[in-house]
């Protein structure tokens, strides 16, 4: 009962956050949810990837001192790690917290570094689900960068919506296509993560991420060839939505 209750509390919260900024642009959304009480204690979960650096400069432009959580799965680009250390300092976040799996839980379920290969399911969950999830463990929101556009699973997307009984998500960029993106890096002169223009318009982890061909959807380059489009660390009712099978879903391992 106490947790039906919390969960109605939550979702009537979350509605009225949706009805009270249905027409502000993002870096309003940013700065009014980061201050509005009905939100909690807020954390920017950033991938340092493609198009993360919008959401971090309109987080550091009103709330610089806002936790921002990267998970690095130690299986990333170079590239992105030195791009992580680079707009950290640029955009003068204060309180950047590198997120990693615990060196036991590695040497148990992925000791060669191989898991990807077999499971890449099971190994999103030992490398970003588990330590993201822990690391939240003490925020009511988070912040993620997760657009309509990006895929066929998240074009229903809201600004605010329902993670757990007792958090929520934020999608600033809910509603903003590619030209708006390009169009807030350009005005704002901010850096650009060196892999987009190699051809990655989404980058994640080296041994799971290709270059996307003209015409592909952006993500495509993500786990190329697999039934798979989330990682794991974003989910619909608690579990991974696949393409094509609206009502019916998939948990990840």
């Amino acid at each position: 009962m106490e947790k039906n209750a919390m969960r109605l509390d939550l979702s009537q919260r979350v509605a009225g956050l949706n009805h009270r900024y249905r027409a502000d642009d993002p870096a309003t959304l940013v700065a009014r949810a980061l201050a509005d009480p009905d939100t909690g204690r807020v954390a920017l979960v950033s991938s340092f990837g493609a198009e993360s650096v919008v959401l971090l400069h309109m987080v550091a432009e009103v709330a610089p001192a806002t936790p921002v959580l990267f998970v690095d799965t130690l299986m990333l680009f170079e590239e992105t790690l030195a791009y992580q250390r680079d707009v950290a300092q640029k955009l003068g976040l204060t309180d950047v917290r590198v997120i990693r799996a615990t060196p036991a839980d590695l040497a148990a379920s992925d000791p060669l570094g191989t898991l990807h290969q077999t499971s890449t399911d099971a190994c999103c969950a030992l490398r970003k689900t588990v330590p993201l999830e822990k690391a939240l463990a003490g925020f009511d929101a988070w912040i993620t960068g997760r657009k309509r556009y990006q895929a066929e699973t998240r074009a229903h997307l809201d600004p605010f919506e329902v993670e757990t009984e007792a958090r929520m998500k934020i999608n600033p960029l809910a509603h903003w296509g590619r030209a708006e993106i390009a169009d807030y890096i350009a005005r704002h002169d901010l850096p650009r993560h060196p892999l987009v223009a190699r051809g990655y318009p989404s980058i994640g982890c080296a041994p799971c991420t290709s270059p996307v061909a003209a015409g592909e959807d952006s993500r495509a380059g993500r786990w190329r060839g697999q039934d798979k489009t989330e990682c794991g660390i974003h989910f619909v009712n608690g579990r991974v939505v696949r393409p094509g099978q609206a009502g019916n879903t998939e948990k990840v391992a």
